[in-house]
Protein backbone atom coordinates (compact mmCIF):
# COMPACT_ATOMS: atom_id res chain seq x y z
CA UNK A 1 0.00 0.00 0.00
CA UNK A 2 1.03 3.61 -0.48
CA UNK A 3 2.26 5.48 2.57
CA UNK A 4 -0.60 7.15 4.48
CA UNK A 5 0.89 10.66 4.39
CA UNK A 6 -0.20 11.00 0.76
CA UNK A 7 -3.82 10.79 1.85
CA UNK A 8 -3.56 13.79 4.16
CA UNK A 9 -0.97 16.10 2.61
CA UNK A 10 0.27 17.81 -0.53
CA UNK A 11 3.77 19.12 -1.13
CA UNK A 12 5.55 21.28 -3.72
CA UNK A 13 9.23 21.09 -4.64
CA UNK A 14 11.80 23.17 -6.49
CA UNK A 15 13.91 21.90 -9.38
CA UNK A 16 16.42 20.32 -6.97
CA UNK A 17 13.73 18.33 -5.19
CA UNK A 18 13.69 20.41 -2.00
CA UNK A 19 10.30 20.97 -0.42
CA UNK A 20 8.94 24.51 -0.89
CA UNK A 21 5.26 24.14 -0.13
CA UNK A 22 3.19 21.94 2.15
CA UNK A 23 -0.48 21.72 3.12
CA UNK A 24 -2.67 19.32 5.07
CA UNK A 25 -6.19 18.10 4.40
CA UNK A 26 -8.02 16.17 7.10
CA UNK A 27 -11.54 15.78 8.51
CA UNK A 28 -12.72 17.50 11.68
CA UNK A 29 -12.74 14.17 13.50
CA UNK A 30 -9.25 13.07 12.45
CA UNK A 31 -7.74 10.69 14.98
CA UNK A 32 -4.32 9.13 14.36
CA UNK A 33 -5.27 5.87 16.08
CA UNK A 34 -8.31 5.18 13.91
CA UNK A 35 -7.38 6.93 10.67
CA UNK A 36 -3.76 5.80 10.43
CA UNK A 37 -2.99 2.82 12.68
CA UNK A 38 -6.32 0.99 12.29
CA UNK A 39 -6.52 1.93 8.61
CA UNK A 40 -3.10 0.40 7.90
CA UNK A 41 -3.99 -2.65 9.99
CA UNK A 42 -7.19 -3.20 8.03
CA UNK A 43 -5.47 -3.09 4.63
CA UNK A 44 -2.09 -4.67 5.47
CA UNK A 45 -2.29 -6.25 8.96
CA UNK A 46 1.12 -7.96 8.57
CA UNK A 47 2.95 -4.73 7.75
CA UNK A 48 5.80 -4.24 10.19
CA UNK A 49 5.22 -1.42 12.68
CA UNK A 50 7.77 -1.85 15.46
CA UNK A 51 11.05 -3.74 15.86
CA UNK A 52 12.13 -3.84 19.51
CA UNK A 53 15.23 -5.12 21.25
CA UNK A 54 16.95 -4.62 24.59
CA UNK A 55 20.41 -5.04 26.09
CA UNK A 56 19.53 -8.49 27.45
CA UNK A 57 19.10 -9.87 23.95
CA UNK A 58 15.29 -9.90 23.97
CA UNK A 59 13.58 -9.03 20.70
CA UNK A 60 10.05 -8.58 19.46
CA UNK A 61 8.43 -7.38 16.24
CA UNK A 62 4.90 -5.98 16.25
CA UNK A 63 2.78 -5.58 13.12
CA UNK A 64 0.15 -2.93 12.59
CA UNK A 65 -2.45 -5.63 13.05
CA UNK A 66 -1.03 -6.40 16.50
CA UNK A 67 -0.73 -2.72 17.47
CA UNK A 68 -4.37 -2.20 16.45
CA UNK A 69 -5.55 -5.23 18.43
CA UNK A 70 -3.52 -4.52 21.57
CA UNK A 71 -4.51 -0.86 21.60
CA UNK A 72 -8.20 -1.77 21.30
CA UNK A 73 -7.91 -4.29 24.14
CA UNK A 74 -6.15 -1.66 26.27
CA UNK A 75 -8.77 0.96 25.41
CA UNK A 76 -11.58 -1.41 26.35
CA UNK A 77 -10.01 -2.16 29.73
CA UNK A 78 -9.14 1.46 30.56
CA UNK A 79 -12.63 2.71 29.76
CA UNK A 80 -14.00 0.09 32.17
CA UNK A 81 -11.75 1.66 34.80
CA UNK A 82 -13.46 5.00 34.24
CA UNK A 83 -10.90 6.68 31.97
CA UNK A 84 -12.71 9.03 29.61
CA UNK A 85 -12.03 11.61 26.91
CA UNK A 86 -9.94 14.45 28.30
CA UNK A 87 -8.58 12.50 31.29
CA UNK A 88 -4.81 12.87 31.81
CA UNK A 89 -2.71 9.69 31.83
CA UNK A 90 1.03 9.75 32.43
CA UNK A 91 3.17 7.16 30.60
CA UNK A 92 6.55 6.30 32.14
CA UNK A 93 7.41 3.31 29.99
CA UNK A 94 11.06 3.91 29.05
CA UNK A 95 11.55 2.37 25.59
CA UNK A 96 9.39 -0.67 26.36
CA UNK A 97 7.32 -1.86 23.37
CA UNK A 98 4.15 -1.49 25.48
CA UNK A 99 4.45 2.28 25.11
CA UNK A 100 3.27 2.20 21.50
CA UNK A 101 0.00 0.35 21.94
CA UNK A 102 -0.87 2.04 25.25
CA UNK A 103 -0.38 5.45 23.64
CA UNK A 104 -2.60 4.47 20.69
CA UNK A 105 -5.23 3.20 23.16
CA UNK A 106 -5.32 6.60 24.85
CA UNK A 107 -5.73 8.26 21.46
CA UNK A 108 -8.72 6.00 20.75
CA UNK A 109 -10.35 6.97 24.04
CA UNK A 110 -9.55 10.65 23.55
CA UNK A 111 -7.64 10.74 26.83
CA UNK A 112 -4.63 13.07 27.02
CA UNK A 113 -1.33 11.17 27.07
CA UNK A 114 1.49 12.67 29.13
CA UNK A 115 4.75 10.88 28.26
CA UNK A 116 7.37 11.29 31.00
CA UNK A 117 10.87 10.08 31.74
CA UNK A 118 11.45 7.28 34.24
CA UNK A 119 14.30 9.43 35.59
CA UNK A 120 11.91 11.91 37.21
CA UNK A 121 12.18 12.28 40.97
CA UNK A 122 9.27 11.94 43.39
CA UNK A 123 9.06 15.74 43.51
CA UNK A 124 8.98 15.91 39.70
CA UNK A 125 6.06 13.47 39.61
CA UNK A 126 4.16 15.44 42.26
CA UNK A 127 4.75 18.69 40.38
CA UNK A 128 3.49 17.25 37.10
CA UNK A 129 0.50 15.56 38.73
CA UNK A 130 -0.61 18.81 40.32
CA UNK A 131 -0.07 20.98 37.24
CA UNK A 132 -1.80 18.61 34.81
CA UNK A 133 -4.36 16.98 37.13
CA UNK A 134 -2.97 13.50 36.48
CA UNK A 135 -4.99 10.66 38.01
CA UNK A 136 -3.51 7.65 36.19
CA UNK A 137 0.07 6.48 35.60
CA UNK A 138 1.23 3.52 33.51
CA UNK A 139 4.89 2.75 34.20
CA UNK A 140 7.70 0.33 33.38
CA UNK A 141 8.58 -2.69 35.50
CA UNK A 142 11.17 -0.84 37.54
CA UNK A 143 11.17 -1.11 41.34
CA UNK A 144 12.81 2.25 41.94
CA UNK A 145 10.37 3.97 39.59
CA UNK A 146 7.36 2.26 41.17
CA UNK A 147 8.50 3.35 44.64
CA UNK A 148 8.85 6.96 43.49
CA UNK A 149 5.34 6.90 42.06
CA UNK A 150 3.92 5.39 45.26
CA UNK A 151 5.64 8.10 47.31
CA UNK A 152 4.24 10.75 44.99
CA UNK A 153 0.72 9.33 45.24
CA UNK A 154 0.77 9.91 49.01
CA UNK A 155 1.17 13.64 48.37
CA UNK A 156 -1.10 13.78 45.29
CA UNK A 157 -4.53 12.57 46.48
CA UNK A 158 -5.96 12.47 42.95
CA UNK A 159 -3.28 10.05 41.76
CA UNK A 160 -5.12 6.78 42.40
CA UNK A 161 -4.97 4.67 39.20
CA UNK A 162 -1.53 3.03 39.05
CA UNK A 163 -0.54 0.41 36.47
CA UNK A 164 2.71 -1.30 35.58
CA UNK A 165 3.63 -3.74 32.81
CA UNK A 166 5.32 -7.17 32.75
CA UNK A 167 5.71 -7.66 36.52
CA UNK A 168 3.56 -7.22 39.63
CA UNK A 169 4.39 -4.49 42.15
CA UNK A 170 2.53 -3.73 45.35
CA UNK A 171 0.11 -0.85 44.87
CA UNK A 172 -0.01 -1.37 41.08
CA UNK A 173 -2.12 -3.44 38.71
CA UNK A 174 -0.32 -5.25 35.87
CA UNK A 175 -1.83 -3.85 32.70
CA UNK A 176 -0.76 -6.44 30.14
CA UNK A 177 -2.31 -9.23 32.20
CA UNK A 178 -5.57 -7.33 32.57
CA UNK A 179 -6.06 -6.49 28.88
CA UNK A 180 -5.53 -10.08 27.65
CA UNK A 181 -9.20 -11.03 28.05
CA UNK A 182 -10.59 -7.83 26.54
CA UNK A 183 -12.23 -7.61 23.14
CA UNK A 184 -9.98 -6.78 20.18
CA UNK A 185 -12.77 -4.56 18.82
CA UNK A 186 -13.14 -1.01 20.13
CA UNK A 187 -15.96 1.05 18.68
CA UNK A 188 -14.80 4.43 17.44
CA UNK A 189 -15.44 7.25 19.91
CA UNK A 190 -16.16 10.81 18.83
CA UNK A 191 -13.06 13.02 19.04
CA UNK A 192 -12.38 16.36 17.37
CA UNK A 193 -9.14 17.42 15.78
CA UNK A 194 -8.87 20.59 17.89
CA UNK A 195 -9.12 18.66 21.17
CA UNK A 196 -6.08 17.86 23.32
CA UNK A 197 -4.13 14.75 22.30
CA UNK A 198 -0.82 14.83 24.13
CA UNK A 199 0.83 16.98 26.80
CA UNK A 200 4.59 17.28 27.15
CA UNK A 201 6.56 18.98 29.87
CA UNK A 202 9.50 21.02 28.60
CA UNK A 203 13.01 20.04 29.67
CA UNK A 204 13.32 22.89 32.18
CA UNK A 205 16.66 24.36 31.09
CA UNK A 206 15.81 27.82 32.47
CA UNK A 207 13.17 27.20 35.14
CA UNK A 208 10.34 24.89 36.09
CA UNK A 209 9.13 22.65 33.25
CA UNK A 210 6.11 24.00 31.41
CA UNK A 211 3.18 21.85 30.31
CA UNK A 212 2.74 22.06 26.53
CA UNK A 213 -0.53 20.89 24.94
CA UNK A 214 -0.91 19.57 21.37
CA UNK A 215 -4.09 18.61 19.54
CA UNK A 216 -5.04 15.74 17.21
CA UNK A 217 -3.54 17.53 14.17
CA UNK A 218 -0.08 17.34 15.74
CA UNK A 219 0.75 13.87 14.29
CA UNK A 220 0.01 15.11 10.75
CA UNK A 221 2.40 18.04 11.15
CA UNK A 222 5.15 15.48 11.70
CA UNK A 223 4.85 14.35 8.08
CA UNK A 224 7.36 17.11 7.31
CA UNK A 225 9.62 15.85 10.10
CA UNK A 226 9.68 12.23 8.98
CA UNK A 227 9.17 12.25 5.21
CA UNK A 228 11.11 15.34 4.16
CA UNK A 229 13.79 15.58 6.87
CA UNK A 230 14.30 12.06 8.27
CA UNK A 231 13.64 10.78 4.73
CA UNK A 232 11.96 7.62 5.99
CA UNK A 233 11.20 4.91 3.45
CA UNK A 234 7.98 2.98 2.97
CA UNK A 235 8.74 -0.45 4.51
CA UNK A 236 12.02 0.93 5.83
CA UNK A 237 13.22 0.94 9.45
CA UNK A 238 13.83 4.19 11.31
CA UNK A 239 15.72 4.61 14.58
CA UNK A 240 15.54 7.83 16.57
CA UNK A 241 17.52 7.68 19.79
CA UNK A 242 15.16 9.11 22.40
CA UNK A 243 13.37 8.13 25.57
CA UNK A 244 9.62 7.90 25.06
CA UNK A 245 9.21 10.47 27.84
CA UNK A 246 10.29 13.36 25.62
CA UNK A 247 8.76 15.11 22.63
CA UNK A 248 11.65 13.80 20.54
CA UNK A 249 9.83 10.46 20.63
CA UNK A 250 6.84 12.05 18.88
CA UNK A 251 9.25 13.51 16.35
CA UNK A 252 11.01 10.25 15.57
CA UNK A 253 9.38 7.19 17.09
CA UNK A 254 5.77 7.08 15.92
CA UNK A 255 3.66 9.67 14.07
CA UNK A 256 5.48 10.84 10.96
CA UNK A 257 7.32 7.56 10.56
CA UNK A 258 4.13 5.46 10.47
CA UNK A 259 2.48 8.02 8.20
CA UNK A 260 5.52 7.63 5.95
CA UNK A 261 5.16 3.84 5.90
CA UNK A 262 8.31 3.14 7.91
CA UNK A 263 8.61 0.78 10.84
CA UNK A 264 10.14 2.01 14.10
CA UNK A 265 13.33 0.53 15.56
CA UNK A 266 13.21 0.73 19.37
CA UNK A 267 16.45 0.01 21.21
CA UNK A 268 15.63 -0.38 24.92
CA UNK A 269 18.68 0.35 27.08
CA UNK A 270 19.41 1.82 30.52
CA UNK A 271 22.91 3.17 29.86
CA UNK A 272 24.00 4.44 26.47
CA UNK A 273 26.84 2.54 24.84
CA UNK A 274 27.88 3.75 21.39
CA UNK A 275 29.25 0.34 20.42
CA UNK A 276 26.01 -1.47 21.33
CA UNK A 277 23.95 1.11 19.44
CA UNK A 278 26.05 0.49 16.34
CA UNK A 279 25.51 -3.26 16.82
CA UNK A 280 21.74 -2.64 16.65
CA UNK A 281 22.06 -0.52 13.52
CA UNK A 282 24.10 -3.20 11.80
CA UNK A 283 22.10 -6.25 12.90
CA UNK A 284 18.63 -4.89 12.13
CA UNK A 285 19.67 -3.02 8.97
CA UNK A 286 18.26 0.35 10.00
CA UNK A 287 17.65 2.55 6.96
CA UNK A 288 17.26 6.02 8.51
CA UNK A 289 18.78 7.31 11.75
CA UNK A 290 18.41 10.34 14.02
CA UNK A 291 20.21 11.06 17.31
CA UNK A 292 20.83 14.09 19.52
CA UNK A 293 24.14 15.94 19.13
CA UNK A 294 25.49 14.53 22.40
CA UNK A 295 25.44 11.00 20.99
CA UNK A 296 27.13 12.01 17.74
CA UNK A 297 29.84 13.68 19.80
CA UNK A 298 30.31 10.53 21.86
CA UNK A 299 30.43 8.33 18.75
CA UNK A 300 32.92 10.67 17.07
CA UNK A 301 35.18 10.64 20.12
CA UNK A 302 35.02 6.90 20.78
CA UNK A 303 35.12 5.67 17.18
CA UNK A 304 32.55 5.17 14.42
CA UNK A 305 32.27 1.80 12.66
CA UNK A 306 31.56 2.37 9.00
CA UNK A 307 29.97 -1.07 8.60
CA UNK A 308 27.37 -0.21 11.28
CA UNK A 309 25.96 2.39 8.91
CA UNK A 310 26.11 0.26 5.76
CA UNK A 311 22.30 0.03 5.45
CA UNK A 312 21.66 3.61 6.61
CA UNK A 313 20.89 6.01 3.79
CA UNK A 314 20.12 9.15 5.80
CA UNK A 315 21.14 10.59 9.19
CA UNK A 316 19.88 13.65 11.05
CA UNK A 317 20.09 15.47 14.38
CA UNK A 318 18.20 17.98 16.52
CA UNK A 319 17.89 19.05 20.15
CA UNK A 320 20.98 21.25 20.35
CA UNK A 321 23.31 22.75 17.79
CA UNK A 322 25.97 20.33 16.53
CA UNK A 323 29.51 21.50 15.93
CA UNK A 324 30.66 21.45 12.31
CA UNK A 325 33.78 19.51 13.31
CA UNK A 326 31.65 16.55 14.43
CA UNK A 327 29.68 16.62 11.17
CA UNK A 328 32.94 16.50 9.22
CA UNK A 329 34.34 13.61 11.26
CA UNK A 330 31.15 11.59 10.86
CA UNK A 331 31.06 12.19 7.11
CA UNK A 332 34.70 11.24 6.68
CA UNK A 333 34.02 7.91 8.38
CA UNK A 334 30.61 6.94 6.93
CA UNK A 335 30.11 9.08 3.83
CA UNK A 336 26.83 10.30 5.38
CA UNK A 337 26.05 13.96 5.96
CA UNK A 338 24.33 14.72 9.26
CA UNK A 339 21.28 16.84 8.39
CA UNK A 340 20.52 19.26 11.18
CA UNK A 341 17.05 20.36 12.15
CA UNK A 342 15.47 22.62 14.72
CA UNK A 343 12.23 22.76 16.63
CA UNK A 344 10.84 22.80 20.14
CA UNK A 345 8.57 20.80 22.42
CA UNK A 346 5.99 23.44 21.51
CA UNK A 347 6.26 22.71 17.78
CA UNK A 348 7.13 20.15 15.17
CA UNK A 349 10.13 20.65 12.88
CA UNK A 350 10.57 24.39 12.24
CA UNK A 351 13.84 24.63 10.32
CA UNK A 352 15.95 21.92 8.67
CA UNK A 353 18.40 20.86 6.02
CA UNK A 354 15.77 19.15 3.91
CA UNK A 355 16.20 16.40 1.36
CA UNK A 356 16.97 17.70 -2.12
CA UNK A 357 18.64 20.84 -0.89
CA UNK A 358 22.35 21.40 -0.48
CA UNK A 359 23.04 21.26 3.28
CA UNK A 360 25.26 23.82 4.93
CA UNK A 361 27.36 22.38 7.71
CA UNK A 362 26.71 24.10 11.02
CA UNK A 363 23.39 25.46 9.77
CA UNK A 364 19.93 24.58 11.07
CA UNK A 365 18.78 24.76 7.45
CA UNK A 366 15.80 26.55 5.96
CA UNK A 367 12.27 27.06 7.34
CA UNK A 368 9.64 24.36 7.01
CA UNK A 369 6.90 25.42 4.59
CA UNK A 370 4.35 24.50 7.28
CA UNK A 371 5.41 27.58 9.31
CA UNK A 372 5.91 31.28 8.64
CA UNK A 373 9.31 31.74 10.32
CA UNK A 374 10.82 35.17 10.92
CA UNK A 375 13.74 36.71 12.79
CA UNK A 376 12.79 39.68 14.97
CA UNK A 377 14.64 42.13 17.20
CA UNK A 378 13.50 43.17 20.69
CA UNK A 379 11.19 45.81 19.20
CA UNK A 380 9.39 43.36 16.92
CA UNK A 381 11.15 44.47 13.73
CA UNK A 382 12.36 41.91 11.22
CA UNK A 383 16.16 41.81 11.08
CA UNK A 384 18.15 41.74 7.82
CA UNK A 385 20.39 38.87 6.71
CA UNK A 386 23.54 38.52 8.77
CA UNK A 387 22.10 40.08 11.93
CA UNK A 388 20.90 38.11 14.94
CA UNK A 389 17.27 38.02 15.97
CA UNK A 390 14.78 35.86 17.82
CA UNK A 391 13.18 33.00 15.89
CA UNK A 392 9.44 33.62 15.87
CA UNK A 393 6.41 32.01 14.23
CA UNK A 394 4.09 34.49 12.55
CA UNK A 395 0.64 32.95 13.07
CA UNK A 396 -1.44 36.05 12.34
CA UNK A 397 -2.85 34.61 9.12
CA UNK A 398 -3.17 30.99 10.27
CA UNK A 399 -2.10 28.84 13.19
CA UNK A 400 -0.02 25.94 11.80
CA UNK A 401 -1.05 22.43 12.82
CA UNK A 402 2.20 21.63 14.63
CA UNK A 403 2.10 24.63 16.96
CA UNK A 404 0.94 23.90 20.50
CA UNK A 405 -2.38 25.04 21.92
CA UNK A 406 -0.53 26.78 24.74
CA UNK A 407 0.84 26.17 28.21
CA UNK A 408 -1.31 24.47 30.83
CA UNK A 409 -2.19 26.71 33.83
CA UNK A 410 0.48 29.26 32.97
CA UNK A 411 -1.00 32.57 31.88
CA UNK A 412 2.30 34.38 32.48
CA UNK A 413 4.25 32.24 30.03
CA UNK A 414 1.41 32.24 27.49
CA UNK A 415 1.41 36.04 27.55
CA UNK A 416 5.19 36.19 27.20
CA UNK A 417 5.38 33.74 24.29
CA UNK A 418 2.28 34.88 22.39
CA UNK A 419 2.27 38.54 21.34
CA UNK A 420 -0.11 39.91 18.71
CA UNK A 421 -0.42 36.60 16.89
CA UNK A 422 3.32 35.91 16.94
CA UNK A 423 4.83 32.99 18.87
CA UNK A 424 8.26 33.70 20.39
CA UNK A 425 10.63 30.73 20.67
CA UNK A 426 13.26 32.43 22.83
CA UNK A 427 16.02 31.17 20.50
CA UNK A 428 18.47 33.49 18.76
CA UNK A 429 19.81 32.90 15.24
CA UNK A 430 20.92 34.69 12.11
CA UNK A 431 20.15 34.04 8.44
CA UNK A 432 22.73 34.17 5.66
CA UNK A 433 22.27 35.50 2.13
CA UNK A 434 21.19 32.03 0.91
CA UNK A 435 18.37 31.78 3.44
CA UNK A 436 20.07 29.32 5.81
CA UNK A 437 19.58 29.83 9.56
CA UNK A 438 22.42 29.52 12.07
CA UNK A 439 21.79 28.99 15.76
CA UNK A 440 23.38 31.40 18.24
CA UNK A 441 21.89 30.69 21.68
CA UNK A 442 18.88 30.90 23.90
CA UNK A 443 17.81 34.48 24.45
CA UNK A 444 18.79 34.20 28.12
CA UNK A 445 22.22 32.70 27.30
CA UNK A 446 23.66 35.51 25.14
CA UNK A 447 26.79 36.88 26.85
CA UNK A 448 27.51 40.63 26.76
CA UNK A 449 31.23 41.22 27.24
CA UNK A 450 33.20 44.45 26.60
CA UNK A 451 30.36 45.71 24.38
CA UNK A 452 30.18 42.51 22.31
CA UNK A 453 27.25 40.08 22.16
CA UNK A 454 28.62 36.54 22.16
CA UNK A 455 26.66 33.34 21.64
CA UNK A 456 27.98 30.38 23.67
CA UNK A 457 27.72 28.00 20.72
CA UNK A 458 30.33 29.78 18.58
CA UNK A 459 32.95 29.46 21.33
CA UNK A 460 31.90 25.89 22.17
CA UNK A 461 32.21 24.95 18.49
CA UNK A 462 35.84 25.98 18.57
CA UNK A 463 36.70 24.34 21.88
CA UNK A 464 35.22 20.98 20.86
CA UNK A 465 37.78 20.78 18.04
CA UNK A 466 40.60 20.44 20.60
CA UNK A 467 41.63 16.81 20.99
CA UNK A 468 41.40 16.97 24.81
CA UNK A 469 37.81 18.23 24.98
CA UNK A 470 34.77 15.92 25.14
CA UNK A 471 32.11 18.49 26.05
CA UNK A 472 32.00 22.10 27.13
CA UNK A 473 29.61 24.87 28.12
CA UNK A 474 30.32 28.58 27.76
CA UNK A 475 28.74 31.10 30.11
CA UNK A 476 29.27 34.64 31.33
CA UNK A 477 30.63 35.55 34.78
CA UNK A 478 29.72 39.09 35.97
CA UNK A 479 32.67 41.49 35.89
CA UNK A 480 32.72 45.17 36.88
CA UNK A 481 35.01 46.20 34.03
CA UNK A 482 33.82 44.08 31.09
CA UNK A 483 30.23 43.39 32.09
CA UNK A 484 30.86 39.65 31.80
CA UNK A 485 33.91 37.44 31.48
CA UNK A 486 33.72 34.48 29.11
CA UNK A 487 33.97 31.21 31.03
CA UNK A 488 34.40 27.72 29.61
CA UNK A 489 33.36 24.74 31.72
CA UNK A 490 35.13 21.75 30.17
CA UNK A 491 34.87 17.96 30.36
CA UNK A 492 38.14 16.32 29.29
CA UNK A 493 38.85 13.09 27.46
CA UNK A 494 39.56 10.05 29.61
CA UNK A 495 43.23 9.98 30.55
CA UNK A 496 43.75 13.74 30.13
CA UNK A 497 44.57 15.55 33.38
CA UNK A 498 43.41 19.12 34.03
CA UNK A 499 46.14 21.71 34.55
CA UNK A 500 46.83 25.43 34.35
CA UNK A 501 48.92 24.76 31.27
CA UNK A 502 46.02 23.01 29.52
CA UNK A 503 43.68 25.87 30.46
CA UNK A 504 46.05 28.36 28.84
CA UNK A 505 46.38 26.09 25.80
CA UNK A 506 42.58 26.05 25.36
CA UNK A 507 42.41 29.83 25.69
CA UNK A 508 45.03 30.27 22.98
CA UNK A 509 43.31 27.62 20.86
CA UNK A 510 40.13 29.71 20.80
CA UNK A 511 41.98 32.99 20.36
CA UNK A 512 43.82 31.70 17.29
CA UNK A 513 40.62 30.51 15.60
CA UNK A 514 38.07 33.21 16.49
CA UNK A 515 37.94 36.90 17.34
CA UNK A 516 40.16 37.66 20.38
CA UNK A 517 37.23 38.94 22.46
CA UNK A 518 35.67 35.45 22.35
CA UNK A 519 38.59 33.88 24.20
CA UNK A 520 37.45 32.35 27.51
CA UNK A 521 39.20 34.20 30.32
CA UNK A 522 38.15 31.52 32.81
CA UNK A 523 38.50 27.78 32.21
CA UNK A 524 37.08 25.29 34.71
CA UNK A 525 37.52 21.54 34.37
CA UNK A 526 34.68 19.32 35.63
CA UNK A 527 33.81 15.62 35.58
CA UNK A 528 30.43 16.26 33.96
CA UNK A 529 28.16 19.11 32.90
CA UNK A 530 24.80 19.72 34.60
CA UNK A 531 22.08 18.56 32.25
CA UNK A 532 18.35 18.09 32.13
CA UNK A 533 17.12 14.50 32.13
CA UNK A 534 16.67 14.89 28.37
CA UNK A 535 20.40 15.60 28.03
CA UNK A 536 20.44 19.35 27.42
CA UNK A 537 23.07 21.46 29.16
CA UNK A 538 21.66 23.54 32.03
CA UNK A 539 23.52 26.81 31.60
CA UNK A 540 21.46 28.40 34.37
CA UNK A 541 22.86 25.91 36.89
CA UNK A 542 26.43 26.84 35.95
CA UNK A 543 25.62 30.55 36.22
CA UNK A 544 23.94 30.05 39.59
CA UNK A 545 26.94 28.11 40.92
CA UNK A 546 29.32 30.86 39.82
CA UNK A 547 27.13 33.54 41.43
CA UNK A 548 27.38 31.73 44.78
CA UNK A 549 31.19 31.46 44.70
Amino acid sequence: MEAMYQKFSQAKFDESGQITGFSLDYPNNFNFAYDVVDAIAEETPEKRALVWCDDAGNERTLTFGEISRLSSQTANYLTKQGIRKGDRVMLMLKRHFEYWYVLIALHKIGAVAIPASHMLTTGDIIYRSNIADIRTIVCADDEELCNKILDASKQSPGLTNLFTVRRNHGGFRTLDELIAKESAVFERLDTKVNEALVLYFTSGTTGYPKAVIHNHAYPLAHIVTAVYWHCVKNDGLHLTVADTGWAKASWGKIYGQWLGGSAIMAYDYDRFDASKLMDVLEKHKVTTFCAPPTLYRLMAKTGIRKEAFASVCHVSTAGEALQEEIIRLFHDCTGLEIMEGYGQTETTLLIANFAGGKPKRGSMGKPSPLYNIRLMDADGNEVPDGETGEIVIDARDRIPEGLCLGYENNDEVNARCWKDGVFHTGDIAYRDEDGYFFYVSRLDDVIKSSGYRIGPFEVESTLIQHHAVVECAVTGVPDAERGNLIKATVVLQAGVDPSDELAKELQEFVKERTAPYKRPRIVEFVEELPKTISGKIRYNVIRDRDAKK
